[in-house]
Order: structure tokens, then C-alpha cells, then sequence
């Protein structure tokens, strides 16, 4: 499935009700057996400009605040429970919770052009949550650098750290996109849909627990009927019929 974030106007900044379509149109027929990839692209030469500084302008709002902030965390987590795996497809600048974004996604393919930047710090108001995916995602001196100066990271520098999975250009992003897409929805579902479930949750925990903990995802692995078959069919020389 395709998410657009479409308000090119508002560089996709990620007003309250944006971030409320972004939440619906990833929970939509999250656990059907069609859908097998979600792929989140952006209209206009700004991926996402992060949060929609006028909600955040009046400082005594501090209920809307706290909205703003919870349902951002909220989508940005829903993003690594969901089933499927979900790829951004970045052509251009992604900031603050934007960049956020694209560092809380399974996969990120980006065009040449693209940035990335946390540049919350120049206008009073440190990135912090969007540091929780890039402290996750990028080495801790790099995600600092970025917290601290605002300064953007070039597609190739992204890549170099780990923020996206590839860059290419511009003509090619699509296509690139599609052949990560085609190559995900070649294999069984229940199989990806366990083993995401499994790489996030043993990221947080020490090596003994981590093996201890895929030691039995590997075993329930083999209890699932796509399991069973792709090892049939590799042993028999033939293509697996997935029953997802």
C-alpha cells in the first residue's frame, strides 16, 4: 500500500490531523492477508517538514501540546508493531519529527537530492523525541552533531551512518522502491510478520536474552505452516506456495 503525505503547501508538516490519517491509513487493514508492504512517499520537494510550528506557537495550550506530541510517538511506534514492513520512499528534505519518520521506518530508500536535519535547537526547541529514532538508528556522535547544530546530512552522508538503506537518483527511486516492494511481497507474511515482531523486540535486550528469546521464535517459526513449506520446497527444488 502507497501513503502519500500530500500538503506539498505545508512542506507535509505533521499537523495534529496529519499525524491522526498517517495513524488510520497504517492501521487500515493492517492484519488482511493482501497487504504485504507499506510504502510512505511525499508530494512536493519537502518529504516532511516535521511538526506544524503554529499548534505549537500559544504557550499555554499545554493540553493541545501534549496531543501533538503522544499521537506523534504513537504513529512513529505503531510503525515498528506493524505486521508488514514499512519502507519511506524520500525524495527531498525530511526535518525534526520528519526526519523522525523516516529513521522510525523498517526501510528507507532515498533520492540523491534528499537531506535530512534535526533543526529544532535554531528555533528554541531541542529535538527530543525525534533524537529517540535517530539515537536508534545513527551512531551517538553523529545523531548528537545533528541534534546540536541543525545542520542536515546529505543522502550519502544518511547512508554512510545508517539513516536510510540506499540512495539513488531521483529516476530511479521508484523503481528501486518497487524491486524492495516485489522482493518483500515474494515471501510468506506470517514469516515476516514474526520475525520484525522478534528483530525489534531483541534489539532492546542483552545478547543472552536476545538468543534465548530467537532461539524460540526459531522454533515457532517451524510450527508455521510457511515454515514448514518453504523448507519442503527447497529440499524438493521447487518455488514455496505461501498460505501467509
Amino acid at each position: 500500500r502507497n501513503i502519500i503525505l500530500n500538503n506539498p503547501r505545508k512542506r507535509n508538516a505533521l499537523s495534529l490531523c496529519m499525524l491522526r490519517s498517517l495513524r488510520e491509513d497504517l492501521l487500515h487493514d493492517a492484519k488482511s492477508k493482501e497487504l504485504r508492504v507499506i510504502v510512505i512517499s511525499a508530494e512536493g520537494p519537502v518529504f516532511c517538514s516535521g511538526h506544524d510550528l503554529k499548534e505549537l506557537s500559544s504557550e499555554d495550550d499545554v493540553k493541545h501540546h501534549s496531543q501533538v506530541f503522544e499521537m506523534c510517538a504513537e504513529v512513529m511506534t505503531l510503525i515498528q508493531k506493524l505486521p508488514v514492513p514499512v519502507i519511506a520512499k524520500v525524495n527531498g528534505l525530511a526535518t525534526a519529527a520528519g526526519c523522525q519518520l523516516v529513521a522510525s521506518c523498517d526501510i528507507a530508500v532515498a533520492s540523491e537530492k534528499s537531506q535530512f536535519a534535526t533543526p529544532g535547537v535554531n528555533i528554541g526547541l531541542f529535538c527530543s523525541t525525534p533524537a529517540v529514532a535517530l539515537g536508534r538508528s545513527l551512531p551517538r556522535k553523529v545523531a548528537l552533531e545533528m541534534l546540536f547544530t541543525g545542520e542536515p546530512l546529505s543522502a550519502q552522508e544518511a547512508l554512510m551512518h545508517g539513516l536510510v538503506s540506499k540512495v539513488v537518483p531521483e529516476d530511479k527511486l521508484e523503481e528501486e522502491t518497487l524491486k524492495i516492494s516485489q522482493k518483500i511481497c515474494a515471501s510468506s507474511k506470517s514469516v515476516l510478520a514474526l520475525g520484525k515482531a522478534a528483530f525489534y523486540r531483541q534489539m532492546t535486550q542483552d545478547l543472552d536474552t536476545a538468543y534465548k528469546m530467537t532461539t524460540q521464535v526459531m522454533v515457532d517459526n517451524l510450527t508455521l505452516r510457511d515454515g514448514q513449506e518453504g523448507i519442503e520446497a527447497f529440499i524438493q527444488k521447487r518455488k514455496p506456495v505461501w498460505s501467509h
